[in-house]
């Protein structure tokens, strides 16, 4: 077999093993797209979050009147991307950011109201569980650097990109005083509200916890 010959089909062998590759990445793209990361992440199943509820202090909040916002620093920056636009790119939908990592595109839904928008500027983080909330809960005996880990929490389900009209009506009011307008949301709330004062080990009050439960019911998992 002369050079030539085995030049070409060697070129032959690698393209055909080239195209093979492709049409596979092509097949596990179509098939098992990469999701997002989980929006958002940590929600408990409901029988965990039965058992958090359960295992949570029932107390009267505290009546301390020393709150202030800055008191749990946020947003803080990390590699370069501050907390609101890691969320904002976490929970959104084909989300396009510039150098600077702010969103210049995309969509996102809207779990309290049901309603999607697709400018950042209409969104606003919500800390599921108000600083104020936690700071009559508990946190008012926390270090600032533990009330900061707590206002930028990603690892858990306690921040949550939704209309800047849903966050400012729940205030921060908590599931006695306010629940998502939009009632198939009633069961994650119940189980982010839930999860987000286990992990943080913050009290609930008897009002709090007896307007948690019919919502978890709401709940199939």
């Amino acid at each position: 077999m002369s050079q030539l010959v085995v030049q070409r089909t060697s070129r032959i062998r690698h393209l055909i093993a080239s195209v093979a590759a492709l049409a596979l990445v092509t097949l596990l793209i179509v098939v098992y797209p990469q999701p997002a990361d989980a929006y958002p992440p940590d929600v408990p199943s409901k029988a965990v979050a039965q058992a958090e509820l359960d295992a949570l202090t029932v107390q009267a909040e505290s009546s301390s009147d020393t709150y202030d916002r800055d008191l749990f620093p946020h947003w803080i920056t990390v590699d370069g991307c501050t907390t609101r636009e890691t969320v904002l790119q976490r929970d959104g939908d084909g989300v396009e950011v510039g150098s600077d990592c702010y969103p210049t595109s995309g969509s996102w839904y809207s779990e309290w109201d049901g309603e999607t928008r697709t400018a950042p500027s209409d969104l606003d983080i919500d800390h599921v569980v108000a600083l104020s909330e936690a700071w009559h809960s508990g946190a008012s005996e926390w270090t600032t650097d533990r009330r900061q880990d707590f206002a930028n929490d990603l690892d858990g389900p306690q921040l949550i990109a939704v209309t800047a009209e849903s966050n400012r009506s729940k205030s921060d009011n908590d599931p006695a005083e306010w629940v998502p307008p939009l009632a198939s949301s009633h069961c994650a709330y119940a189980k982010m509200w839930i999860h987000t004062k286990y992990r943080w080990d913050l009290t609930l009050d008897t009002a709090e916890k007896a307007s948690l439960q019919p919502l978890l019911d709401t709940c199939s998992s």
